[in-house]
């Protein structure tokens, strides 16, 4: 029975092969081109909970008549903003229990990954309704393990992106292209240090034009020792990592810092960026739009890195022909954890914080979690340095 419904797998798999790629993705054959239906919900998902947080008094006026609404204020504002999260976490999760630990294509979960779209659709759907038909106890407490959550979901982000680097710099420096990449690794190296230098000192232009900027100026002396002191790290002569990583290192912490002091709320004298910005302009709203677009593929491209989560934890296998060409689990535990940490974007990480029309991730409590982000960045990255070396001697010291 088994043989049987393989070979007819196997059959429908060449079949759909030959395809185009829209039939390919009717007919749930092409796990690639499902993530971007996947993104495509998130992203939906992600303008709701914006339109529920900004225009829902005036464009959903019906929910005040919910009995959970209480007149409004518990299904707009940032507890709408948790209750769409919550359905969309809801899908996500839902997704990730039916199809974590599926490793092969052409059966019946992969099926259920790739395709299903009307079913799936409507699972949404409903998902999202009953969100806004549970008691408000509910949303309250999930709001507090999306506090949680969203952190779960900057770690896995900070992984890959390390992750991504350290390949990076190993391509460059492998037998077989260190003397053709040498050239190029040196000049993305010094291009890295000029953009970080750079926007350092941009930062210390807009964002502490005073003496009495203390945090300010500390956010951002301290980003400059952090970024000296990977340099020195990296360069040390029992480590040799070269200056490529640290450099792209650096721009990460660069851009975290500037997103740190820019989620300052506005009227403080220290973010003059932000008081400019106080009224609703073109630049706002753009400004805007670019957050959530980036945020969506940020998620998107973290979700199909499982890869890189395969190599830091486990033993390197080889690749069977059948295998999934990411992890689906991986996947929709990260869409999961980044439907909360959209919801924690939108409501500045403050159940109670009022935002303002067209701002994301704003108010000191946003600050903080990106400052906390930067450090963790930091000592997650040192440690991938050192580790190597302190486990060899270790190593040595037990033989020994």
């Amino acid at each position: 029975m088994e043989s049987g419904l393989g070979s007819n797998c196997n059959e429908r798999h060449w079949i759909f092969k030959d395809d185009s790629w829209f039939s390919q993705f009717r007919n749930g054959s092409n796990p690639w081109m499902a993530r971007y239906a996947y993104a495509l919900i998130f992203l939906v998902s992600n303008l709701l909970a914006w339109a529920v947080r900004d225009y829902g008094h005036n464009a959903f006026p019906e929910m005040e008549k919910l009995k959970n609404c209480q007149g409004g204020r518990g299904c707009l504002g940032a507890e709408g903003v948790l209750r769409v999260s919550l359905g969309c976490f809801a899908f996500y999760f839902v997704m990730f229990l039916s199809t974590a630990g599926n490793s092969r294509m052409y059966n019946c979960r992969d099926s259920w990954h790739s395709g299903w779209w009307s079913a799936k659709i409507g699972l949404w759907i409903a998902l999202t309704v009953t969100s806004f038909l549970v008691p408000t106890f509910i949303v309250q407490i999930y709001g507090e393990i999306a506090h949680f959550g969203a952190g779960v979901f900057l770690l896995v982000q900070l992984v890959s992106v390390i992750s991504f680097i350290t390949w990076l710099n190993d391509c460059c420096q492998s037998e077989k292209t260190a003397e053709r990449c040498h050239i190029h690794v040196m000049l993305l190296a010094t291009a890295a240090y000029i953009i970080c230098i750079f926007g350092i000192i941009m930062m210390y232009i807009w964002y502490a034009p005073e003496p009495s900027c203390l945090l300010n100026i500390f956010f951002i002396t301290w980003t400059l020792v952090l970024l000296q002191l990977m340099t020195s790290v990296s360069l040390h002569p029992k480590i040799n990592s070269g200056f490529l990583t640290p450099g792209l290192m650096g721009l990460y912490v660069v851009f975290i810092c500037w997103c740190a002091i820019r989620s300052e709320p506005a009227g403080e004298s220290c973010n003059r960026k932000a008081e400019a910005s106080n009224k609703t302009d073109w630049l706002t709203i753009i400004s805007f739009v670019v957050a959530l677009l980036a945020m969506v593929i940020a998620t998107f491209s973290t979700g199909i890195d499982s890869q890189c989560f395969q190599l830091q934890f486990s033993k390197k296998e080889a690749r069977a022909e059948d295998a999934v060409p990411y992890g689906y689990g991986f996947f929709h535990f990260v869409f999961a954890t980044g439907a909360m940490y959209f919801a924690m974007l939108l409501i500045g990480w403050n159940t109670h914080h009022t935002i303002k029309r067209w701002t994301i991730d704003v108010g000191w409590t946003s600050t903080w979690v990106r400052i906390v982000n930067e450090w963790l960045a930091v000592c997650v990255y040192l440690w991938m340095l050192v580790a190597p070396v302190i486990l060899k001697w270790r190593q040595t010291s037990e033989s020994a």
